[in-house]
């Protein structure tokens, strides 16, 4: 939860408690006044009217602080879809304005503005890790496409790199990786890549609201040969070794939002869908090298996860 929404919530709660605090001590404030004024003064009341004056007096205090303590849980929660709805809202927002932009419009540098002025696509692109950031940065899509392929950002209208398109898949690191982010720029340029990619950050965003993180999911790997007969539209046993992701608790939080969450259902079945269509575009042009880098990226943990959970794998 953002800083905002979480000052919001203990906010919520404090007025809660002050209202639980005023309704306890004006049934106290009764309660005795009722003792004090009360003729005869209860000296031949017997065991069980006197338990049942204690439970009188003591039920409707214990209802108050039942009542004030699902309130204060509501308020948290509340403040907690709120923040994740209002991030999902700046995303896409930042997202639309990135695309008005001309591809080569805003300078390398522009992550780092401090003005709030709209961001690159790619800026965006990083936020679904903004509230995490991983122990350790994991440059190796990057190396490795730069030591493959060694070329240029692409030029408008021109096909995509196949390693570009890799390091795109893997989402920049944050606003200073570059060369991701100038990846995640050409790749959005085409649109099926730009429908695979804004898939995937909805899913990776959604799962990171429940404390699941791509970089903490290191995938079993699977034989090149495997990836590939999935893109040739095998199924089943034979490319079973493609969920390899391994953690029960992961697979567990995802299947029950698979199973709960209806627009997360829906959000995820687009993905896998076009995920599986980009494996019939892409591993067939690539090396076993490649297709190690493409496996190991956010997009294909996200893929495997869900893929495990749907049963795509058999």
């Amino acid at each position: 939860m953002s800083l905002i929404a979480r000052i919001a919530s203990l906010s919520n709660r404090d007025r809660i408690t002050s209202v639980g605090m005023a309704l306890t001590g004006a049934w106290l404030f009764l309660v005795l006044l009722f003792w004090l004024l009360a003729p005869g003064g209860g000296d031949g009341a017997s065991g069980v009217a006197r338990l049942v004056s204690l439970v009188g007096v003591i039920l409707p205090v214990a209802l108050v602080w039942t009542g004030v303590n699902l309130a204060r849980q509501l308020a948290e929660l509340r403040a907690e879809s709120d923040d994740l709805r209002a991030r999902l809202s700046r995303l896409r927002g930042e997202a639309m304005r990135g695309e008005a932009l001309p591809g080569d419009a805003a300078p390398q540098d522009a992550p780092q503005d401090a003005e709030p002025e709209p961001r690159p696509e790619p800026a965006a692109m990083a936020q679904p890790r903004a509230a995490r950031v991983p122990a350790q940065p994991r440059p190796r899509a990057d190396a490795r496409a730069d030591d493959r392929a060694g070329a240029t950002p692409e030029e408008p209208g021109q096909p995509i790199a196949p390693v570009t398109l890799i390091q795109a898949l893997n989402f920049p690191d944050g606003p200073d990786d570059h060369a991701a982010i100038e990846a995640l720029r050409a790749a959005l340029a085409d649109p099926a890549n730009s429908r695979v990619l804004r898939a995937a950050q909805d899913v990776v965003t959604l799962m990171a609201g429940r404390d699941i993180y791509m970089d903490d999911l290191p995938p079993h790997p699977a034989r090149p040969d495997v990836w590939r007969r999935f893109a040739a539209g095998e199924r089943g046993s034979a490319v079973a070794a493609l969920g390899g992701i391994h953690q029960p608790e992961a697979l567990q939080i995802a299947a029950a939002m698979m199973q709960e969450d209806e627009i997360f259902r829906d959000t995820a079945q687009h993905f896998l869908r076009h995920f599986d269509g980009l494996t019939a575009r892409l591993v067939p042009h690539l090396d076993d090298l490649q297709i190690a880098v493409l496996a190991d990226s956010r997009s294909a943990r996200a893929f495997m996860l869900l893929g495990r959970v749907s049963g795509v794998f058999g």
